[in-house]
């Protein structure tokens, strides 16, 4: 078994990424995308949960008891997924992770009658070691969708700055919506987040912007 290069251990930062195995599409529909956020919610604790013992709209207001990690921002692609956490418990990070993947997959491979594993080996992990990078990672990890609208905005730009915030804005399946836009008051989703735990970096939504259109702005030149 190879050696993880990073130790994640309490207090520190951590951007936590994986994809499917072979590059394989992970999320097949809406279904499946609410699936594993609902797993980012629920395999976040110490308490045993079985999904068939609820109905999906109690998912979200089942009592965890004590957390294993604090989430920052998360977004789901087509197939990976990208979470900033911190471990708030010795190894939260490492046993997280092994309950939403295993959930998830268990889920995935059932629904959509496959086998085999559904992640492409154990997850990528990065240390956020300074104030610069853990403030980048909030852009890094929200600006994701673009690829889906613009797959070449990196090299070719953004055609419209205004209607790629608004997507962005409106992408239900990223913690983007829970920091900014008309959703983020009344999303249940945004009980995945545990804001208190990160630095605020961001006094409103017309700084998160300008941070964004910076990075956007950053990757065009």
């Amino acid at each position: 078994m190879s050696v993880r290069k990073v130790s994640l251990v309490c207090g520190e930062y951590y951007h936590v990424y994986n994809r499917g195995n072979s590059k394989q599409t992970i999320f097949l529909d809406v279904h499946d995308y609410k699936r594993f956020q609902m797993c980012l919610y629920i395999a976040n604790g110490f308490n045993a949960f079985v999904f068939r013992d609820a109905k999906k709209d109690d998912v979200f207001d089942f009592v965890r008891d004590a957390q294993l990690v604090a989430i920052g921002a998360y977004c789901l692609m087509p197939n990976h997924f990208h979470i900033l956490l911190t471990p708030l418990v010795d190894g939260g990070i490492q046993k997280f992770m092994q309950k939403i993947t295993t959930s998830y997959s268990m889920y995935f491979n059932k629904r959509h009658e496959r086998t085999g594993s559904l992640f492409e080996g154990r997850f990528r992990s990065e240390h956020a070691d300074s104030d610069e990078y853990l403030k980048y990672l909030f852009s890094y990890i929200h600006l994701n969708p673009i690829k889906l609208i613009e797959p070449n905005w990196k090299e070719a730009g953004v055609a419209d700055t205004f209607k790629t915030f608004n997507y962005l804005k409106g992408y239900s399946y990223s913690s983007f919506p829970d920091y900014i836009g008309p959703a983020y008051v009344n999303r249940v989703e945004k009980k995945i987040l545990k804001y208190e735990a990160f630095p605020k970096y961001f006094t409103d939504n017309n700084e998160i912007e300008k941070e964004m259109s910076e990075w956007i702005q950053y990757k065009q030149e």
